[in-house]
């Protein structure tokens, strides 16, 4: 390809999007804040798909480390498909959808308010179904996506979430946080990852490792070594890679371990450690460890912000990968912009 790809234009347009997300959803997001602490929801449940619940997945870690409530996934299907509604009263049920016009989701998050949730959607649509069917609908701003691949999107999804909770919770570090994270991932986005391009470009899988916030990280970065560049990749949480799947991690077999500033990060770097003893080449973020490789990051950062840095990274780094190993990351085969489910 001799042109830029829709994928690296809209990489780079990320932190321009979290800069207008900030200053245009602002209202929106006070307004949906202010709901959430009048109705002091028992727990959570999100709906979405692909790397939407990625974004939910984050999400759901942010909420139950900060807010102390529980937050579960609910599958689409058991409305869409099964015709069940939930008993969710007081609760609170989060749809997150680029398109926002999934048949699936719009009619979980419409039976979720008839079960008597607060419901909110994020959404790339503010004119979309499902962002007429939610109580307060929160336009993430993120402007077109031509690329099948979420980058930008996937990005200002996880910022609607994390402003929404800053402003929920009235947490001041954390509104701090996300108010310099369009600054932070413009620097992100300058981090080169050559040494794991290098290791990958002749691959046939790999593991993807995160704990906490990075876990739904890792399951993005899998997601996007599939989608983009025909890498099969399995994400694992650090912990859970021990119970059976690291029976395979030797012989030079590829992982990608990633690590932030929180209470994870020594159990990180011992899985990691671990792995790279028993011959796997492993490549890390957010620490150093014997045997392995490490990427650079971002220091200093909040650690439930730092995550979102790191994609923003690997989104950059993977479009180029994509391009080495012979595919257009725009177009992945038997994939659409738009995949409606039911």
């Amino acid at each position: 390809m001799t042109s830029m790809t829709h994928m690296a234009r809209e990489v780079a347009e990320i932190p321009v999007a979290a800069e207008r997300f900030l200053r245009e959803a602002r209202d929106s997001i006070a307004s949906a804040a202010a709901a959430l602490r009048q109705r002091d929801p028992a727990f959570l449940v999100t709906v979405a798909r692909g790397s939407s619940d990625h974004a939910a997945s984050y999400l759901k870690y942010a909420v139950e480390l900060q807010a102390g409530l529980a937050v579960a996934s609910v599958g689409p299907s058991i409305a869409s498909i099964y015709g069940r509604t939930l008993r969710l009263k007081g609760a609170a049920a989060i749809g997150i959808s680029q398109s926002g016009r999934s048949p699936d989701i719009v009619e979980m998050l419409r039976r979720a308010g008839e079960g008597g949730a607060l419901t909110l959607a994020i959404t790339n649509d503010a004119a979309s179904p499902m962002a007429e069917t939610a109580d307060h609908s929160l336009p993430i701003c993120a402007g077109p996506e031509k690329s099948v691949a979420a980058t930008k999107t996937y990005v200002t999804s996880v910022l609607a979430g994390l402003s929404l909770l800053a402003e929920w919770h009235e947490d001041a570090a954390l509104q701090e946080a996300v108010a310099r994270l369009p600054d932070q991932l413009a620097a992100a986005l300058q981090l080169d990852w050559t040494p794991l391009s290098d290791r990958l470009v002749r691959a046939q899988s790999l593991y993807v490792l995160g704990r906490g916030p990075a876990f739904a990280i890792a399951n993005e970065m899998a997601l996007k070594f599939k989608e983009t560049s025909g890498l099969h990749a399995e994400a694992y949480s650090s912990a859970e890679v021990l119970h059976g799947p690291a029976a395979i991690a030797s012989g030079r077999f590829p992982v990608l371990a990633l690590g932030v500033d929180d209470a994870a990060l020594s159990h990180a770097r011992a899985t990691a450690e671990r792995l790279a003893g028993q011959g796997a080449d492993v490549f890390a973020t957010g620490f150093g460890a014997p045997g392995c490789v490490r990427l650079p990051v971002l220091d200093g950062v909040h650690p439930l912000t730092a995550p979102l840095l790191q994609i923003a990274a690997f989104y950059r780094f993977v479009e180029g990968f994509a391009l080495r190993r012979g595919f257009n990351p725009d177009v992945p085969p038997h994939l659409n912009k738009v995949t409606e489910t039911h």
